[in-house]
């Protein structure tokens, strides 16, 4: 049963204030709180809830709002089947496959809830980019982006009258009875005072820790405070609700250790200004020198990784360098134009270098060696081709076209944090499952706070996952 379904079933206008108590208002957090009031309306039942989010109205709190929510799903929005194994493989048989099955059984409801409720999903046939999703190189996102779907689901919530959000409200702590059964939060308001707000269940759904820098220092390690947000609402993300949830004797999952970052534009004005391509030339640090195999698979399965490096090993700079038929082949379009501002530009490498910042002399050695080592395999994008160059550290292993056509093009990027992978181990019916592996009664967990991933992030959908997983919760 779903925590939807367990609270309406359980109204009985006893003295609580509120029968559900949500905490957050992403994408998980208005979806529980939307499908709980029509399921309350459809049973001819007058439920109550608080929508509790620690950030101001019209900021559009955590990432949901600032993701364009490329989803993973083919042409009649059933999801990739092949996900799940992909989730296994890089976890190392760590995550919930049983949870991962389901995701992959709901998606479509959640596809059509999305689009009974306004949202337009724009279908699209990627040519360029080999995506190696089973999904016939098709993928779905939201017109619009993640802001379109909080504001469709904003727009519903608001026609209830048995909802109250409460704005600049940061939960810090769940309330309990003597039998250790959950029955509300404690909050602290805008002023600072604190107050309770009480519930017959609570629905954690305030994200991760990624705004939190003690939190990030003692679960992801040193070296954090070097990390920009990708989303300014990610500020919010301050890891009460895993605090409060360890508090009551939850269980956790997912790599408490591990996160996600993505490569964006140093120069750009807007937030997740992330440069996909990073597979279609070549990659390198502030010492012009090459550090990661840029064809090691698909654009999706490497992203993460070669942000991660850029963080960690080379200083948070690193610049994608590349020539005129790939701008020409790629632009307009999603994989080079996420960001404002325009790639930098010359007709030479070491002019190209000048403008980035780096040494000519170098940049163009490491190009020269690139070029040289290069096989004579046909270069073909929509396949791991085998165009390779031999005799590198580290060689690329696909797509190693040369880099000889001016104009010549770079982006100077750095690795921005966009969600951490530890969370709550909740069962699949979002129930928080204590040390012991019972439940905790009343209390539940959507979204990016029930921790999945372990080692590497495998996007259900590219970026953050949340869509399908807070429908499940709902």
């Amino acid at each position: 049963m779903s925590v939807v379904s367990q609270v309406v079933s359980s109204l009985t206008g006893s003295h609580h204030e509120y029968d559900l108590v949500v905490v957050g208002s992403g994408f998980a957090g208005s979806m529980t709180t939307l499908n709980f009031l029509e399921e309350c309306k459809k049973l001819g039942k007058r439920g109550r809830v608080a929508l509790i989010e620690a950030g101001k109205e019209g900021e559009r709190c955590g990432a949901s709002r600032w993701t364009m929510a490329y989803l993973r799903l083919d042409k009649d929005n059933n999801f990739d089947s092949d996900w799940k194994h992909e989730m296994k493989r890089v976890s190392e048989g760590l995550a919930d496959l049983e949870y991962c099955a389901k995701m992959e059984k709901e998606v479509p409801v959640t596809a059509q809830y999305l689009l009974d409720h306004g949202v337009k999903l724009n279908h699209h046939d990627e040519k360029n980019v080999l995506l190696e999703f089973n999904t016939n190189q098709h993928f779905v996102f939201p017109e619009g982006g993640g802001h379109a779907i909080i504001n469709a689901l904003f727009d519903h919530i608001r026609k209830f009258d048995g909802v109250t959000i409460m704005w600049e409200t940061q939960a810090e702590q769940l309330l309990t009875h003597d039998d250790g059964s959950v029955c509300g939060v404690k909050v602290r308001k805008a002023d600072g005072h604190m107050t309770k707000v009480h519930g017959k269940k609570v629905m954690l759904a305030c994200g991760g820790f990624e705004g939190n820098r003690e939190m990030l220092a003692k679960y992801v390690g040193p070296r954090t405070e070097h990390l920009e947000l990708i989303a300014p609402g990610l500020k919010y993300n301050t890891g009460f609700g895993l605090r409060m949830g360890l508090e009551v004797g939850a269980a956790v999952a997912g790599s408490m250790s591990g996160m996600h970052c993505e490569l964006v534009d140093t120069r750009a004005k807007k937030p997740d200004a992330v440069i996909w391509g990073h597979n279609y030339g070549i990659v390198v640090n502030e010492n012009c020198k090459r550090f990661y195999d840029e064809g090691k698979r698909h654009l999706f399965a490497t992203f993460e990784m070669i942000a991660l490096e850029t963080w960690r090993d080379h200083n948070q700079k690193s610049y994608f360098i590349t020539d005129s038929p790939i701008m020409d082949r790629f632009r307009p379009g999603w994989v080079y134009d996420t960001t404002d501002q325009e790639p930098e530009k010359s007709e030479t490498i070491e002019g190209l270098a000048e403008k980035l910042g780096l040494d000519p002399n170098e940049l163009k050695k490491t190009v020269d060696e690139y070029n040289a080592a290069i096989n004579d395999k046909e270069f073909n994008l929509m396949a791991l081709d085998g165009k390779r160059t031999h005799g590198l550290n580290p060689d690329k292993t696909n797509w190693a076209n040369p880099i000889t056509k001016p104009p010549y093009y770079g982006y100077p990027m750095k690795a921005q944090l966009t969600f951490t992978y530890g969370g709550l181990k909740c069962d699949l019916d979002s129930r928080v499952l204590s040390t012991t592996g019972v439940p905790i009664p009343g209390l539940y967990c959507a979204g990016e706070l029930s921790g999945l991933f372990y080692n590497e992030c495998k996007f259900s959908n590219a970026p953050p996952p949340w869509t399908p997983i807070c429908r499940i919760h709902a």
